[in-house]
């Protein structure tokens, strides 16, 4: 029975990993969709932010600059869709398009020399727990620290956006940016803070999947979670909990049908593959049927254009 609840411990833990990415770029995207920003670009953030973690980790041999770097490149990569959408006011949708289109492209260009090269051991935290304690010691410790800060992540993103002055007045220009400016509330400077955390938190997703949770560079490692981490911030109905849930199901499935694999289903195997990013959208879809509920919580100038004239 103790094998039994260990292995358990130890699937739920691969399940805990396999969401950290999602927790992340989510939990971003969601803060920036809350200004009334809608970035497209999350893909193109986290596959930039993973090379160019991968890229520094393997040029300094320093972990903490690598996750830095990463983490700098998504804002930097930010910064021009902010630049795009808030100063020149184009079209939040196709700049988003074409941000993900130029970082999946500029990944590539610059991945080709790092293809092949093994990535470093990223130090793990509690090891000694993880290994004495059954069931509990896999899913509680042995992790990075990047992990802890995931799941704890989409609680203070919560306590933030409706118990902060700063997270109200996030909200607020989110449902209104005509009445927030009329408040003296800059909304353009509201809205390119919340664009960079969300460039910054995509690039940290990215940092994850190459440094840690597949410690070397695959092009195209991504897989589209930037796509399933936007379907979170919308199915979630904006909620940084949801969000969590949402992320964990998606993880669920992918270790599942690892182990369906595995075990020689006779399943075709791209079938098996595409199976995490079908349930998930079907359960989310499933979970969010209450229209009312989702009209309520949609920041009301999610996508629109703000421009104050003087």
């Amino acid at each position: 029975m103790s094998f039994d609840l260990n292995f358990i411990g130890i699937l739920i833990g691969a399940i805990m990993a396999s969401s950290v990415p999602l927790i992340l770029a989510a939990s971003g995207e969601l803060i920036t969709e809350r200004s009334g920003v809608l970035n497209l670009g999350v893909e193109g953030m986290m596959i930039i932010g993973a090379i160019s973690g991968f890229a520094l980790m393997v040029i300094t041999d320093n972990l903490f600059l690598a996750v830095i770097g990463s983490m700098i490149s998504g804002l930097i990569i930010s910064i021009i869709f902010g630049v795009l959408t808030q100063s020149l006011l184009t079209n939040h949708v196709a700049t988003g398009l074409a941000l993900t289109i130029f970082g999946i492209g500029m990944s590539a260009m610059i991945g080709k020399n790092f293809v092949g090269i093994p990535g470093k051991e990223f130090p793990l935290l509690f090891v000694n727990f993880k290994e004495n304690i059954p069931f509990l010691g896999p899913i509680l410790f042995g992790h990075s620290i990047i992990l802890y800060f995931a799941f704890l992540l989409p609680f203070l993103t919560n306590y933030f956006l409706k118990k902060t002055k700063i997270g109200l007045i996030i909200r607020a220009v989110g449902d209104s940016p005509t009445s927030a400016s009329n408040q003296g509330i800059n909304v353009t400077l509201v809205r390119y803070s919340c664009i960079l955390y969300g460039g910054a938190m995509c690039g940290l997703a990215g940092a994850y999947l190459s440094l840690i949770y597949t410690p070397q560079w695959i092009e195209n490692m991504t897989g589209g979670r930037g796509w399933i981490a936007l379907a979170l911030v919308v199915f979630a109905t904006w909620s940084p909990i949801k969000v969590l849930i949402g992320a964990l199901i998606f993880g669920g499935i992918t270790i599942l049908q690892l182990h369906m694999q595995a075990v020689g289903l006779r399943i075709p195997v791209q079938l098996l593959s595409a199976l995490p990013y079908i349930m998930t959208i079907i359960v989310l879809v499933v979970i969010s049927r209450d229209s009312r509920k989702i009209k309520l919580n949609t920041p009301t100038s999610l996508g629109q254009i703000f421009y104050k004239e003087k």
